[in-house]
Formats: structure tokens, C-alpha cells, sequence
């Protein structure tokens, strides 16, 4: 597991598991777990996979690695 911070406003928390994108929209007022979760898997003509995936690494990009750790 890689992690990366970074200070970029976002309007979506993105969840990528290989080939499944989980994309949790935020409502300006609500609650991260009060906003509907999109349940994406990737397509080979799939637009919406894409849109927010090329979103994901721009921001990806940017951040700075964290140290890894070990539990």
C-alpha cells in the first residue's frame, strides 16, 4: 500500500481496488457517510472509469509520499 497527502479541495473521495472504483460524492453540509457511493468497475469503452481516474492521478501526481510503515 502506497499513501500520499496532499492539500488539493476535493468534491469526491476515490476508492480504487484494481479494476472496482468506489467514488463517494460530497453534498456541500453532509457527512461523507450521509452522500451515495458510486460502485465503478473499469470497461474497456468505459468513460466514467476514465473521467475519474485521469481526476485521481492529477491529484496523485502532486502528493507528497508518506514514509511506510509496518503494523
Amino acid at each position: 500500500m502506497e499513501v500520499r497527502t496532499h492539500g488539493t479541495v476535493l468534491y469526491n473521495s476515490l476508492y480504487r481496488f484494481d479494476d472496482d472504483l468506489l467514488v463517494n460524492g460530497h453534498a456541500h453540509g453532509a457527512l461523507a457517510g450521509q452522500n451515495p457511493v458510486l460502485h465503478l468497475r473499469r470497461q474497456p469503452e468505459g468513460s466514467m472509469w476514465q473521467h475519474y481516474m485521469r481526476s485521481f492521478d492529477r491529484v496523485w501526481e502532486r502528493a507528497i509520499p508518506e514514509p511506510s510503515w509496518e503494523a
